[in-house]
């Protein structure tokens, strides 16, 4: 069965509806977790505008399940029906379009202040699940937990809760009552039990629900809607956003997988870099699941090497240790039993690409067996990426690689002649994975096809004025949720419940280090940047003698632990007609001057850094300058760290520009626009991989803090906020010293007027040396 498409509808002011040409997507769902049927899922009905603007309220709604712990320390994990509508949450027993005269178990407000956080999967009631938390940043004592079946899901939901988070805001911004500003900036008294407020929501305009309910076939895998917003979210076209040197040749075709070598970077006595790439037809969050789950009863069929296979240990959602063994005797004439010890470490990408890293490791759980031979398994990455599709009918699908660096000298005798030895080592078999994958999820169907989606065409009728409550009365969303308000009463009632229950870009470079190579030295202006700075006034000279950070400026790339800002050349950005046909367009010279970098230890995250009397904003030449951007990058270690930059405009911004409303915007509007692309151009393959060299929108994947005085901006990026981000950062600063890595700061175009993109600022960090930092003086 394929998944049908679907029609976006628009509710208007006046209570009518419009149908717009849209795909509706599949839906997800997975696991057991003690009920009877399959269970979290996202299902949309969009609008035609952006969340939070004029024309009306988005409304999110779907399954989930609810997590916590209740009053005698049991803990619990419910299945519930989410109903975001605005700023407002509803939570469920049983879906309300099906159940007309039921009332929500749960009401709240989703404030400013709430921090949502993807914590990534977990096991609970033995199924795995992938886990949201949500807690007010001015008291993270409120906190609540939800969970979904896939990756997939839970980034929805996250974009949903944002999405609200934007309602708060425009509401906020429209003006009101003082008395109702305070109360949402000040999140109430959140100290003490408070017993629930049913509350209804209104002004219900737009729909977008997210999956499929309990009555889904169990476990039966699917994909979330790729784009559900329009606004730009995702990255268009198939590359990154940093160009790479890396040349790519075909050097054999097996079982339809194709073999690739990076010729580019081979050197004599070195490993090669190659790997396997094939199209799966099946969608990347079904792939994805099929990658991480260690069954060996399913691994059996499509899994030579890692199908014995036992999970020792977990981290953060994000990272896990296997333990495997191995019959030597299909890859070897060795007959002893072989046993090895690895470590998996994966991502979701904001463009929902997924990336695994495979290492081998070491643990005190599984230490040399006798009667076994150690092995240590080659350092390996996957790559999953779903792949657009042509027509609502077609089935799902995506481009699975793996990737791994060969230092065996068989390779080249096997490349040539087919050199049978080769054919006997693990590097061999571990490429042939993507083989038996592919051929594993086209021999069971259920894979590929979805259970069908079902629109829900109706509306909720408006309640009538006078069940109306006052906003400034509202609850928290974190407060409504929270254990300690009778979710042992829900639970009582559970077992009779569960009865009932886009085009390819058009800059295409074959060859990257040759194009670089061959640009004019001249570095040529940012596009679109001419009129974000004021024209009508005077620049001012900005010398960089006069600003002296704690890391030094060096005298190229050889040099080592030191910054330098490369042109905005290696990087690709959203042109003038991005939003029509996706097409990027070469960055060019950056629009501020990066003057200085300080490179601090802190015991803990420090924020505000350009208030300290000591920084060169609170400098006498630093006064004089018309605008500085601060970048604090909050570095999650033992010690942490901050990597402070400063970038400077020679004049004042003209606050009509892109760079003016963001820099005098709302916090929503600045998380929604502030996006980063990161390039590592020198350094291990395997750091380069989980990098990667896609743009990222900071205020979306991490904790950002804004100060807004005098002639600065302050943005304290807090790494730690996220595990992802975490355990990412933590393989980076394994590799830091021999590593060059360059970062390009910019403002995301959304609409038409702030196209094409400019490059704000970059830096490139050149080996940076950790015992190098400065102690930060309070």
């Amino acid at each position: 069965m394929t998944s049908p498409g679907s029609k976006k509808v628009v509710t208007t002011d006046d209570g009518s509806e419009k149908k717009v040409s849209g795909n509706l997507g599949k839906v997800s769902f997975s696991g057991d977790l003690n009920h009877s049927g399959s269970h979290s899922g996202s299902h949309s009905r969009s609008s035609s505008s952006a969340g939070g603007g004029e024309g009306g309220t988005f409304e999110y709604f779907g399954w989930v399940y609810h997590l916590g712990v209740n009053k005698i320390g049991h803990e619990y994990c419910n299945l519930r029906f989410l109903f975001i509508r605005g700023k407002y949450v509803e939570m469920y027993k049983r879906d309300p379009h099906e159940n007309p005269d039921i009332k929500p178990i749960r009401r709240g407000v989703i404030g400013p202040t709430m921090v949502i956080e993807e914590l990534g999967r977990r096991k609970v009631n033995h199924g795995d699940v992938y886990v949201i938390r949500f807690y007010n940043r001015l008291d993270e004592s409120r906190k609540g937990e939800i969970a979904c079946a896939t990756a997939g899901e839970a980034l929805k939901w996250v974009e949903a809760f944002e999405e609200a988070k934007q309602q708060a805001e425009y509401a906020l911004s429209r003006g009101g009552s003082t008395r109702t500003k305070l109360s949402m900036e000040a999140n109430i008294d959140l100290e003490g039990h408070r017993p629930r407020v049913r509350r209804y929501a209104y002004g219900l305009k737009k729909l977008i629900r997210i999956g499929q309910g309990p009555e889904s076939l169990l476990r039966q895998s699917s994909t979330l809607v790729n784009d559900v917003r329009g606004d730009g979210f995702y990255e268009g076209g198939d590359n990154g956003d940093a160009i790479e040197a890396h040349e790519w040749k075909c050097v054999r075709t097996i079982n339809g997988v194709r073999i690739f070598e990076d010729v580019a970077n081979f050197k004599a006595g070195r490993g090669v870099l190659v790997k396997a790439v094939a199209v799966v037809e099946a969608s990347a969050d079904t792939v994805f699941e099929v990658l991480l789950n260690i069954d060996k009863h399913q691994r059996y069929e499509w899994d030579a090497v890692t199908g014995d296979s036992e999970k020792i240990d977990s981290y953060e959602g994000h990272y896990d240790v296997i333990y495997c063994i191995y019959d030597p005797k299909y890859l070897s004439r060795w007959q002893s039993k072989r046993d090895f010890v690895f470590s998996r470490q994966w991502v979701r990408g904001q463009d929902g690409t997924y990336t695994i890293l495979q290492f081998p490791a070491v643990h005190k759980k599984r230490p040399a067996k006798s009667g076994y031979r150690r092995t240590e398994i080659t350092p390996s990455t996957w790559e999953i990426k779903s792949l657009k599709k042509r027509s609502d009918a077609e089935t799902p699908s995506c481009l699975v690689t793996h990737m791994l660096e060969i230092h065996s000298k068989r390779w080249c005798k096997w490349k040539r002649t087919s050199y049978s030895k080769f054919e006997k080592t693990i590097p061999y078999a571990l490429l042939l994975q993507v083989a038996g994958l592919k051929e594993y999820i086209g021999a069971n169907p259920a894979f590929k096809y979805e259970t069908s989606a079902t629109v829900v065409q109706s509306k909720f009728q408006d309640v009538p004025n006078g069940e109306y409550v006052d906003e400034e009365m509202e609850e928290q969303f974190y407060d409504a949720t929270d254990s300690s308000s009778g979710e042992e009463d829900e639970e009582e009632s559970d077992d009779d419940d569960e009865n009932q229950d886009n085009k390819e870009i058009k800059v295409k470079l074959k060859n990257v280090s040759w194009a670089i190579a061959s640009l004019s030295l001249k570095r040529p202006k940012a596009p679109g940047a001419s009129n974000v700075l004021d024209a009508s006034v005077d620049p001012v000279s900005i010398g960089p003698s006069q600003f002296q950070g704690s890391l030094r400026k060096g005298n190229g790339d050889k040099d080592s632990n030191c910054w330098n800002s490369p042109s905005g050349m290696g990087f690709m950005i959203r042109g003038k007609t991005y939003l029509k046909d996706n097409a990027k367009v070469m960055g060019g010279q950056p629009l501020l001057t990066l003057i200085s970098v300080d490179w601090f230890k802190v015991d803990s995250a420090v924020d505000n850094i350009a208030l300290h009397p000591k920084c060169l904003v609170q400098s006498e030449p630093g006064k004089k300058l018309p605008f500085i951007l601060v970048i604090n990058l909050q570095v999650p270690a033992k010690p942490n760290y901050c990597l402070v930059l400063y970038y400077a405009a020679d004049r004042p911004v003209n606050k009509t520009s892109s760079l003016g409303k963001f820099v005098d915007g709302s916090d929503s509007y600045r998380d929604a626009r502030f996006k980063l692309i990161p390039s590592i151009v020198q350094g291990y393959w395997m750091v380069k991989r989980a990098v990667g060299t896609k743009a990222c929108l900071l205020g979306k994947a991490v904790t950002c803090k804004y100060l807004r005085q005098d002639n600065f901006l302050e943005i304290d990026v807090d790494i730690g906020s996220s595990a992802v981000a975490r355990s990412v950062i933590g393989l980076v600063l394994g590799y830091v010293t021999s590593l060059i890595v360059d970062l390009a700061i910019l403002i995301e175009g959304k609409e038409e007027s702030d196209l094409p993109e400019y490059i704000l600022g970059t830096v490139r960090l050149n080996r940076i040396e950790l015992d190098s930092a400065v102690s930060f003086e309070v």
